[in-house]
């Protein structure tokens, strides 16, 4: 406790357009190796990169998703390293003016609101991927997928604003909410799609001056990324604590060994050589190009979290659950439209929507109890036609059959049992069954009761009426004083 930790974050943002960055070649994730490239991607002599316009697109959409200064000129410029999976020898990338800076966001911290402040957002193209895996090589080789190279990127670098592994975790997940409402990121951190570097420094609580940083790679989640940090944080503080220093190098977490394994010295920006692309011009983005991507931007999701809570009177616990997806978001939305009892369709949609796509691995639009079905079980429910217990018996058939709910009711004769004459019938056989019980209930153990009332509705097949069995029961009960 004696030491807090200074963390910032490099986010690299895979962006979903069809086509990578510079060239034709498509960015689909999962095709063969090296089944996906031309002479641009492959670095070949004389080509020419031209720049995919979509990219730009998505980028002013995720600058107004956090609060930042669209630049109206940026600059694209060579970073000049060596790798065996970088063929031109350099990624095209920015440095001096990024097409994005000086933004923010707001993250849930205890209770309370942190913000983070966001220092550049900026175009990149991916690298290669070298393979190491004995399924594809010998045991000392290493082959080369090119597939990725030019795959469009933005990198999103925060200020060192982060205290604590769990602010993190707060922010990246906030972050994937964003691009993935935005629709401009499947925020997919095992596939790659969205990945995170993090650098990390400690020193005394109350002190200033920065510490020297370690920076860490290869989280491939969330929770892997709040778990190398820790490991890091109690690292750092266990080397100051034997009177060692930190040494600037950059480390890979083994999440098989739950431990980081040093991988090379830190580089500063001045080891990537940095200067203007001269193949392609400035960036430059007019107010009306700005103002045409703003009018197709979707309801962001806090927005969307308060309108919940204003319009359909949810608790902010419910409203966080339902626009934590969007997809889930519109589900619920559809639902709300068509049920008088807002909270009650909240809860079909936490409860059985949720359960079953989390049990069945399954996309919302996968489901096949759509929200017109679900809100036709809700009206069943409220009408006294079938019970809860019904409605979800109901709703599991619906979802491995797709058939309409009152087809299903028909089919498996689930029509909830309201005749009184029939239900008294029922009530007196359960009664005459449970003597003992009758007389602890005549007896002042009025809690007997709910024993009683779930025998009848096991022998009803849970399609007596609740509230009527309870009120029969209660009647014949005293009668028998």
């Amino acid at each position: 406790m004696d030491y807090e930790a200074v963390i910032g974050l490099e986010v690299h943002i895979q962006l979903l357009t069809n086509t990578k960055i510079f060239c034709s070649c498509s960015a689909k994730f999962g095709a063969d190796p090296n089944s996906q490239v031309c002479p641009v991607c492959l670095g070949m002599p004389g080509v020419l990169p031209v720049l995919n316009k979509k990219v730009i697109d998505f980028a002013i959409r995720l600058a107004i998703a956090t609060n930042c200064k669209i630049n109206e000129k940026s600059i694209i410029a060579r970073k000049n390293y060596f790798y065996p999976d970088l063929p031109k020898g350099y990624q095209i990338s920015q440095y001096e003016q990024p097409v994005c800076e000086h933004g923010f966001l707001d993250i849930p911290d205890n209770g309370d609101t942190t913000r983070i402040r966001i220092t550049r957002i900026h175009l990149e193209e991916d690298a290669g991927k070298s393979m190491h895996s004995e399924s594809y090589v010998a045991r000392d080789e290493s082959l080369v997928d090119i597939n990725r190279c030019g795959v469009p990127l933005l990198e999103m670098v925060s200020e060192p604003d982060f205290r604590s592994p769990s602010q993190v975790s707060a922010y990246l997940t906030k972050l994937r909410q964003i691009v993935r409402y935005l629709g401009i990121c499947d925020g997919n951190m095992e596939e790659g799609s969205m990945r995170c570097d993090a650098n990390i420094s400690i020193r005394k609580r109350g002190e200033t001056k920065l510490g020297t940083k370690t920076e860490l790679k290869n989280m491939n989640s969330i929770s892997a990324v709040e778990k190398a940090l820790e490991y890091e944080i109690r690292r750092q503080i266990a080397v100051l604590e034997d009177g060692a220093s930190i040494q600037q190098q950059t480390l890979l977490w083994n999440a098989n060994k739950n431990c980081v394994e040093p991988m090379r010295s830190k580089e500063y920006a001045h080891d990537y050589r940095y200067f203007p692309e001269p193949d392609l011009l400035p960036v430059v983005i007019k107010q009306d190009w700005i103002d045409s991507v703003k009018k197709l931007l979707p309801e962001l999701p806090d927005v969307k979290k308060q309108r919940f809570v204003d319009e359909f009177a949810l608790p902010e616990y419910d409203a966080s659950i339902l626009t934590d997806d969007l997809a889930i978001a519109d589900y619920y939305e559809k639902l709300a439209e068509n049920v008088k009892d807002k909270k009650a369709a909240s809860n079909w949609v936490m409860g059985d929507v949720l359960r079953t796509l989390h049990e069945n691995q399954l996309f919302i639009s996968e489901l096949k109890v759509t929200p017109e079905y679900l809100a036709e079980i809700i009206q069943l429910v409220d009408q006294d036609k079938i019970s809860v217990k019904i409605g979800r018996k109901v709703f599991e058939i619906c979802a491995n059959s797709g058939k309409k709910p009152q087809v299903i009711i028909e089919e498996e004769g689930l029509v909830q049992i309201s005749d009184t004459g029939e239900l008294e019938q029922l009530v007196e056989k359960i009664l005459d069954e449970n003597p003992n019980e009758v007389e602890a209930y005549l007896a002042g153990k009025e809690k007997v009761i709910g024993f009683l009332v779930g025998q009848i509705m096991r022998a009803s097949q849970g399609k007596a009426n609740p509230k009527s069995v309870n009120e029969i029961l209660k009647s014949k009960l005293e009668s028998r004083r």
